[in-house]
């Protein structure tokens, strides 16, 4: 019976793939594995090499080739590959990431099996740069045994787990409609998670995080209106989901990309819309003086008012 199913989520990443795959067939584990390979549609010979591991090493290896692009960065991928896991437990890596200690597996099964009030596990990672910024680990001394749900919660965006250091229970058959529809797996994933148990924590550093143009996250850009919306849609599902106990919280999390739309491509170039907008921003966050000060000047007062303001104010020093 299998234990552990790994889930490699990969889309054009023929340059990492294979390492992401020999690093789990490196695990060392008293108990069987499937390796399932997700791939949503490659068109760099991502697929090719996947097959060729398929026929290396039949039944362990599993191919999840999907006829065409499942969209939402990655996450409708994750659900369909997901679907076929047959494990207790399932470990998800990005087909950019890959594993550095063969005990891994074993560690974190072991962890789950010796307290079944947790609902996953993971462990500290180290995060490397394609442009050569310097490597570093993700997490730092001060981590706790496990966390709660009210650790993912805060004004700003918590994040602390690396996709490739994390360990679940296969518990959650249907993912809400909602999940279905985030940009971001991550996040909605772990909050899920996090209702059904505690997060255990292991300090050891057992996997590497590329941060890279086909890794997921470099999709994610702060600029753009449609990205800035899903993200507050996300988190207002959230705020639904966890029966709005964090509702001030959440708020004023999602007031933070009203601000950042304020500066977004769509909104540059429309007073009234971003006018609007920085009224709806002021409402949710309720920041201090000062903030609101700058906020009502830059975005709010128009621009030829403003001219004449300044103006004025300076007719005395003339």
């Amino acid at each position: 019976m299998i234990k552990v199913s790994v889930l490699i989520i990969t889309y054009n990443q023929k340059k990492f793939i294979r390492e992401a795959i020999d690093s789990v067939l490196a695990q060392k584990t008293t108990f069987p594995i499937e390796i399932l390979v997700g791939d949503d549609f490659s068109t760099d010979g991502t697929r090719e090499i996947i097959q060729e591991y398929e026929r290396q090493y039949p039944g362990l290896v599993i191919g999840v080739l999907h006829p065409h692009n499942m969209g939402k960065n990655g996450g409708i991928n994750f659900l369909e590959t997901l679907k076929l896991a047959k494990g207790e437990y399932y470990a998800l890596i990005d087909g950019d990431d890959y594993l550095t200690n063969p005990l891994k597996l074993q560690k974190q099964a072991d962890q789950l099996d010796a307290h079944p009030d947790y609902s996953m596990s993971f462990h500290n990672a180290l995060i490397t740069y394609e442009d050569g910024s310097p490597s570093h680990v993700l997490n730092g001394d001060d981590m706790k045994p496990f966390y709660t749900v009210e650790d993912l919660i805060g004004e700003d965006e918590i994040w602390f787990m690396a996709t490739s250091s994390t360990m679940y229970r296969n518990s959650i058959k249907e993912y809400p409609a909602w999940f279905r529809e985030s940009s971001s797996g991550d996040i909605p994933r772990l909050i899920l998670k996090a209702k059904l148990g505690k997060i255990g924590y292991i300090p050891d550093v057992m996997s590497v995080y590329r941060k890279n143009r086909a890794g997921a996250s470099f999709h994610d850009n702060y600029q753009n209106e449609t990205f800035l919306r899903n993200r507050i849609q996300m988190y207002s599902d959230i705020n639904q989901e966890l029966d709005y106990r964090y509702d001030a919280l959440l708020r004023r999390n999602m007031a933070r990309y009203y601000r950042m739309m304020l500066d977004s491509q769509q909104y540059k170039d429309s007073y009234f819309r971003r006018a609007a907008l920085a009224v709806k921003y002021l409402y949710m966050a309720k920041p201090g003086w000062n903030k609101t000060k700058a906020v009502i000047r830059d975005y709010i007062v128009p621009r030829p008012v403003a001219k004449v303001y300044s103006t004025l104010r300076l007719l005395p020093h003339r």
